[in-house]
């Protein structure tokens, strides 16, 4: 998979760190960068649109998707499957827009496996005791399910080491002012303006 003219990313955190609102934001303020559409297994929920939230399809499609190896990365939830698919992301490439895979570690480590050109970030909160009141602030879970979710979560941010990238998410704007800044600074690297101007550089050069 390649685009000298996108940029694949892959965003990771544990539930709590507001890596959501991030990308959400990092969408919104920027042109050209999209969030990958992955597929699933599960049921479409009232409100949902195939293609838009997910793209649904059935457990023997996907199957035969995992035997043909058109996943970058996949991983089965309980009776689902999830998955990002390669086709759909790069179709997205090679409209040069850059791609967001939100995923979780284990998906980055899948993907890091197969493309060498991915750039990742991982994104913490500023202390546990924060990313615990963040859990409870969504007032859905009793004590137990914070309390498992909370352990989950620590487990997820051992993993931080294989990211490219490290955001501290404390104060909103200055963490999407540094994952925009990401982004940015790969939209500048040499070898993608080499691409994309290069009759510019040929012009100037010779």
């Amino acid at each position: 998979m390649k685009s000298l003219q996108a940029q694949l990313f892959i965003v990771s955190a544990p539930s709590g760190a507001g890596k959501t609102s991030l990308v959400r934001q990092v969408i919104k303020d920027l042109p050209n960068i999209q969030v990958s559409v992955s597929h699933t297994t599960r049921g479409m929920r009232p409100g949902e649109d195939n293609g838009k939230d997910y793209f649904f399809t059935s457990q023997e499609n996907f199957e035969q998707m995992i035997h043909s190896d058109r996943f970058l990365e996949y991983a089965q939830v309980f009776d689902n499957y999830y998955g990002t698919s390669v086709d759909a992301v790069q179709q997205n490439l090679n409209t040069g827009s850059d791609v967001i895979l939100e995923i979780d570690w284990q998906g980055a480590e899948q993907v890091r496996q197969k493309l060498d050109d991915v750039v990742s970030i991982f994104i913490l909160p500023p202390s546990r005791e924060t990313l615990i009141e963040r859990l409870r602030g969504r007032g859905q879970d009793s004590d137990e399910v914070i309390e498992r979710r909370t352990a989950e979560a620590v487990a997820e941010m051992q993993q931080y080491h294989g990211a490219d990238y490290l955001i501290i998410n404390d104060e909103f704007d200055q963490a999407l002012t540094e994952l925009k800044s990401v982004v940015l600074s790969q939209r500048v690297a040499k070898r993608r303006q080499a691409s994309r101007h290069a009759g510019l550089i040929t012009s100037l050069t010779q």
